[in-house]
Parts: C-alpha cells; structure tokens; sequence
C-alpha cells in the first residue's frame, strides 16, 4: 500500500481495493494535466476490473455522524464544481470503455451503529462504508450547493436513487 499521501479516505479505500484484490494505478493529487492549454484536476484512482472495465475514480471523503445508514439518510454528497469538470475531461480524455465515479468514503463517527447491511471496513482504528455515484448521474441531478464555495450536491432521493456500494460496481 502507497503511504504518500495524509488523507486516511484514499488509504482506506485503497486497502479495500488490496483487499479485494482490485487492480489499480494511484494518481499523484498535486499534479496536474493540461489539455488545450486548460489544467484539469486530477482523479485518484485508475480501477481496471476484472471483466475489463475501467473505472476513474475521485474519492470524496466524509464523516457520518448518525447512528443508522437504513435509507442512506444524512449521507453528505457534495463535490466541488471543479471537482465535476476534471472527472468529465478525464471521461472524455481516456475515451470509451472508461466511466468515471466519485467515491464517497464515509467515516462512521459513532462507534455503535447499524450499517443497514452495507460492508464496512475496518481501517486504522476507523469504520468506512464506500458508496459510488457515477459521473453521469451526478451531472444529470447535480444542484447548486454553495455558489461562494463552487460546490455542488445530490438532492437526497437523488442520491439514494444513484448511489451504489462500491462492491457491486466493482466485483
């Protein structure tokens, strides 16, 4: 496992990833592509599954605070607007047979809570769950969040609606 980076999301998600014997390339976040003379945001990981998909992956990490993942309520899912145009550019950049995903990497804040059966890893002394939006879909229901911060988000439905657990995406 890299330990070039501090954010404990990426890490998590990355031993998921060694866990789950996913093949993958990690992006250095710090750097920066240039297309027609435009830098594009990095994503974080390139995923190459089994069945030959490949998967652009930017991991967004949050803390969960409830007690209950029943209903995916209380589940934050806003992105940086830049953080949208990247994926998009890196989706058109790489061509068909690419999809690109955000990642959301939540971190159970409560010791004792029911992850309604979602998988849960245990990582550095922290519970994660790891749910997946498509690029696509989150354009397609996108609202603006905070036009002061350029964040966008999902309205709830929307997201309980597109969000999938990251292990029937990627297995």
């Amino acid at each position: 496992m890299r330990d070039t980076t501090a954010n404990h999301y990426e890490r998590a998600f990355e031993n998921w990833l060694i866990d789950n014997h996913i093949k993958y390339v990690s992006m250095d976040e710090h750097k920066r592509a240039v297309f027609d003379q435009t830098e594009i945001k990095s994503f974080d990981f390139l995923l190459y599954l089994p069945d030959d998909r490949i998967v652009i992956a930017e991991v967004k990490g949050r803390k969960f605070t409830g007690t209950s993942l029943q209903g995916l309520v209380g589940l934050e899912c806003w992105v940086t607007a830049e953080d949208v145009d990247g994926l998009a550019a890196w989706q058109q950049a790489f061509g068909e047979g690419h999809k690109a995903f955000f990642v959301f990497a939540y971190k159970m804040d409560n010791i004792d809570f029911d992850p309604d059966g979602r998988e849960v890893l245990e990582f550095e002394n922290n519970k994660y769950v790891f749910l997946a939006v498509a690029l696509d879909d989150y354009v397609k229901y996108m609202k603006r969040r905070s036009p002061k911060w350029k964040t966008v988000t999902l309205p709830a439905e929307k997201f309980r609606q597109c969000a999938v657990e990251i292990r029937a995406l990627l297995l």
